[in-house]
């Protein structure tokens, strides 16, 4: 199917399809662009809850620079 079949198809629709299709179009874009997330994958997410080591390695760093003020 060309561009020039599905234009008259497009233009029939109504405003709310075209939105819908506009972001499909966008999402399939952005999706060849990019490929760094995969529809239906989980992706961990770090966060510093629990981070105990972290939180004490700030803590000196800061004792560190108030010291040296």
């Amino acid at each position: 199917m060309t561009l020039t079949e599905i234009i008259p198809s497009i233009q029939s629709l109504n405003r709310s399809e075209k939105i819908y299709l506009l972001q499909i179009i966008v999402n399939q874009l952005a999706q060849e662009e990019t490929n760094l997330i995969t529809p239906n994958q989980e992706y961990p997410i770090y966060s510093p809850l629990n981070a105990f080591e972290a939180g004490d390695t700030l803590l000196k760093l800061l004792a560190e620079n108030t010291n040296n003020e």
